[in-house]
This record gives structure tokens, C-alpha cells and sequence, in this order.
């Protein structure tokens, strides 16, 4: 990631009004954001949005499994050690995903030839589940074995290789190619911690303001010490652009949504000093000698920050995206028999997934199915048949109360602030689910289901 242009030192954020309940949204509507990203991250939110998180995850009673299934907390989209733009081993991957209960890893390395990123980590590490895959061509692709003869092919020739047997490949960086064929295509990303990130260059400005002022640094390190979940999910926007094009292509045919951690741990920015009056700006990944160079015009308080440092000194450093903050902030759950290979490709590529963001509260044990939980008729993923004078039921059941959304091809057709949603099917469609959590004033979406496919 290329550091943004300098725009002078901000001043502490100026507190923000007084707390009150979250607006309701209008009809058929998402709930919208209240605070900006700049005002989500100062002192008194951090710490309001805290206690509220803290409050939900105690409070957490997941329902009763739904037969023969586990639910296993995967992540898409990982990488470790496999280019020059990516911070973190894969040892320090397994590390941090053993810490927050990660089942499954669905790695993305880049490709470099003449190494075959099919030979990457695979199978069980320490009771962890890895997928070798790779970031090419605009998808995530997962073959069962080596495509590497073809990854200079067109992308028809190369997903049609990706795709023998049990592979499956997803549109990734979907804000960069809406209008993209999903031909050959076993799902997308339906929400992607990268696009956050792209789309908030005031956040990511003010960021390298504070860096660079004695104070502002102090109280940055202070807040990623304490709130280091809170940081990094200050920049959510809800994904309307990703599930507008999904919801779109599940009216015509079935696909997989999955999510995207877009995890490298590469976010994390060091200050060098050049000289008394400069400092060199940057992450761990940059060149020290291709940093941004910053000066005291640039910022007057940099003689103040470098004093008493040797030039070349690293005199801040701020880890705003270890792996574990990365993969808990969202997730693609799978339920599936077995924690074994063939037993979670099936199960994705059967859309028995929900994506979720697991750093507001434990989502295990969601459910969206038609009929009864004992013996479900369907599940997230399935298609069902609609006869005519049925008295079948679609419902959702939440580990905590939620502000749910049920949504059928693309238009909200129900809400409910609950543990459960129930509804008649009295018409064909395609059918999902979301549920929002109240943090600090605010809804913040929580559980994305796939679709249930009512024909």
C-alpha cells in the first residue's frame, strides 16, 4: 500500500455528540452509519464501541447445532510469506489463527514462478486446516492440483482448469470489476477489508498526521494498545456495492459468497529519522530508502518528535493489522461433517457458508434453513422446491438479539429486532439474511447469510 500525500498535522479529534440509540433506517433500507471513520476512532468512541463489544460477546448463547454439521471458522484470502508486499510467515499465521479459534485458511499467495503455490502449506498444522490457492487474474483460485502451465492463459482457459474436480475460484477485488462475467465462477467476495481501507484516504491522511506529532502519536499507540479491534474496524462500511452485484447474480444463478481478510500483516507504519528536521515514513514492507520523506514544513513538530534519536532510528512503530486483529475482524463460516479437505470444498462449494464479522460477537451457530432445525429441508446454499399450497416456514436464529434483515433478490422484504426471524414462503426466490449488532449508538452488520434458493 502507497502511503498518502501529506496534508499537515490535525489537531486532536474534537469529542463527538452525545451518545443516543441508533436512528432507524428507513423502509427497506440498511441501517447507515452514524459516526465517521475519524470520529470512530477517537478516544471516547474507542472506548464506548469497547465496552459495547465486550457487552455482546458475554452475552452470546449460540442455538442448538443443526444436524451432522460443525461450524468451522474459516478465512479467505490469506497471505503469508509469499510476496514482497506481505509482513507476516505463515508460522506467525498459524500462530495468531490457533489464538482466535480459526479452523480453516484458504491461502491466496501470489504467484511467483517458477514456484508453484500449490505447494504451499497443506493439510492440518496443528489442528489448523490449510487450502493452497493463489491471487491471480483477479480471482482466488483454488484448484485441486498444479494449474501453473496455464496461469499465463486467458482467464475462460485458466478457470477452466481451476475448476476440475473439487476447485473453485471466486471474483475478488469486486469494486474494481462490477460489471465482471461470473461464467466459470464458483462465487465472490462479498465483502472485502481491503476496499475499506481504499476508500478512506481521510482516515488513512490522518493517520500519518498523528504519526508525526509528539502527541498525536502517543495517544495512536495508547489506542492500538488498548482498542487494537476497535481501530481496525473504524473504517467498516457496509458492503453495498459487493452484495448489489450479488444480489443481482443470484437471481440468475447460484453463487457462493465468501469473504475476503485480504490479511498480508503489512499495515504496520514505522517512523525513521532522517535528520533534526525530517523523517522518513512508511511500513515494515517499503524500502527505507523509497519512504515518503516528510520535513518540518511538512509537519512543524517533527524537531520536537526526532530529538534525542540518532538518525536512522525507528522512533515509532505502529501494528495496526496483526493477523489476529485481520482474520477476527471478518470471517467466512462453513458448515460442514468433518474438518478435512474434500469435507470443506464440498461444503463451499455448496454455499453452506455465512460471512460474518467475528471481532463484535461469536456468530457460531447462526442458522438459516426452511422447516424445522431437528430436520432442516434446506440450508444456507440450497435450492428448495415451492409447492403449491405449502405451509413451509423459512428462519433464522441468532446467537444474540439482532437487528435482522431479510432480504429476497436484492429487496428487503422483513425486519425484526431479535434472536429469530420466522416467514411464511408463499413465493418463489432467492432468499438472505442479515443481522446487525448495536455498537456505540450505531447498527453494524454482523452475519451475512448465502442465499436459500426458493424455486
Amino acid at each position: 500500500m502507497k502511503l498518502p500525500l501529506q496534508v499537515g498535522v490535525c489537531g486532536l479529534l474534537a469529542a463527538a455528540s452525545a451518545w443516543s440509540q441508533p436512528a432507524a433506517p428507513p423502509p427497506g433500507e440498511p441501517p447507515a452509519r452514524r459516526w465517521t471513520t475519524l470520529e470512530r476512532l477517537s478516544a471516547e468512541r474507542l472506548a464506548a464501541a469497547h465496552a459495547d463489544v465486550e457487552r455482546l460477546r458475554a452475552a452470546v448463547q449460540p442455538p442448538r447445532a443443526l444436524p451432522r454439521l460443525n461450524d468451522y471458522r474459516g478465512v479467505f484470502h490469506a497471505h503469508a510469506g509469499d510476496s514482497d508486499h506481505t509482513g507476516g510467515t505463515p508460522e506467525e499465521l498459524l500462530r495468531d489463527a490457533k489464538r482466535i479459534g480459526v479452523d480453516v485458511v484458504f491461502l491466496s499467495d501470489h504467484y511467483r514462478p517458477p514456484r508453484d503455490f500449490m505447494d504451499s502449506w497443506r493439510g492440518l498444522r496443528d489442528g489448523v486446516l490449510f487450502i493452497p490457492g493463489s491471487e491471480a487474474h483477479g480471482f482466488l483460485i483454488h484448484p485441486e492440483g498444479s494449474v501453473v502451465e496455464y496461469m499465463g492463459a486467458d482467464a475462460g482457459a485458466l478457470l477452466r482448469q481451476v475448476s476440475r474436480g473439487a476447485g473453485m475460484a471466486f471474483l475478488s477485488h469486486v469494486e474494481e470489476r462490477v460489471d465482471h462475467s461470473m461464467d466459470g465462477l464458483t462465487g465472490m467476495e462479498i465483502y472485502n477489508r481491503h476496499a475499506d481501507a481504499l476508500d478512506n484516504g481521510d482516515s488513512m491522511r490522518a493517520l500519518v498526521s498523528w504519526i508525526v506529532d509528539p502527541d498525536q502519536s502517543k495517544v495512536l499507540a495508547r489506542a492500538v494498545e488498548l482498542h487494537p479491534e476497535e481501530v481496525f474496524g473504524a473504517q467498516f462500511d457496509y458492503p453495498a456495492l459487493y452484495l448489489g452485484k450479488w444480489d443481482r447474480e443470484t437471481v440468475r444463478r447460484r453463487i457462493v459468497g465468501v469473504n475476503a481478510n485480504d490479511c498480508h500483516h503489512n499495515q504496520v507504519f514505522v517512523v525513521i529519522k532522517v535528520d533534526d528536521e525530517s523523517v522518513r515514513v512508511g511500513t515494515i514492507v517499503d524500502d527505507p530508502e523509497e519512504m515518503r520523506v516528510l520535513t518540518s514544513a511538512d509537519a512543524p513538530r517533527i524537531p520536537e518528535l526526532v530529538r534525542g534519536h540518532e538518525p536512522g532510528a525507528v522512533i515509532g512503530r505502529y501494528d495496526l493489522d496483526p493477523y489476529w486483529v485481520s482474520m477476527r475482524n471478518s470471517t467466512t463460516h462453513i458448515l460442514a461433517p468433518t474438518l478435512d479437505e474434500a469435507s470443506i470444498r464440498a461444503a463451499v462449494d455448496a454455499g453452506h457458508v455465512y460471512v460474518a464479522h467475528d471481532w463484535l460477537a461469536d456468530p457460531t451457530g447462526f442458522q438459516f434453513f426452511v422447516g424445522e432445525a431437528e430436520a432442516p429441508a434446506a440450508i444456507v446454499g440450497d435450492e428448495w422446491k415451492l409447492v403449491v399450497g405449502s405451509t413451509a416456514e423459512l428462519k433464522a436464529h441468532f446467537p444474540l438479539p439482532a437487528y435482522i434483515r431479510l432480504i429476497r433478490n436484492g429487496e428487503e422484504i422483513a425486519v425484526a429486532e431479535a434472536r429469530s426471524l420466522t416467514h411464511r414462503l408463499d413465493q418463489t426466490g432467492v432468499y438472505r439474511v442479515e443481522g446487525w449488532l448495536e455498537v456505540d449508538g450505531e447498527w453494524r452488520t454482523w452475519i451475512y447469510s448465502n442465499p436459500i434458493y426458493i424455486e
